[in-house]
């Protein structure tokens, strides 16, 4: 089972923390019992909100994570102006084309 990571953590605490308070003010309850069914009601959905938070990409084993992803060469060839590019140019080929075609719409 993976570690919870610190978002995890914080996020179910402060769900805890905020729900618990919440329960005990809106229920005006001052018996023990009440008090318990607030406290296990908070856990519950403090738990709920920590596992429910997106967890980080795991990567294989010797590769890196890239937070930058580039454009596979089949999916930049649609434009006949960026044939003979290299992946990392076409992409900002392609939006400055775009960037032109819209000031030249917008001209008219």
């Amino acid at each position: 089972m993976p570690r919870p990571t610190a978002a995890q953590l914080v996020y179910g605490s402060a769900t805890v923390i905020c729900t618990t308070l919440a329960l005990l003010l809106l229920s005006g309850t001052e018996s023990g019992i009440g008090v318990g069914i607030a406290a296990v009601t908070a856990l519950a959905l403090g738990l709920l909100v920590a596992v429910r938070l997106p967890q980080p990409r795991q990567t294989a084993p010797g590769r890196e994570a890239h937070p930058h992803h580039t454009v596979p060469a089949s999916a930049a060839r649609t434009h006949p102006a960026l044939d003979g590019l290299d992946a990392r140019e076409r992409v900002p080929a392609a939006r400055s084309s775009l960037q032109a075609n819209r000031q030249h719409s917008l001209r008219r």
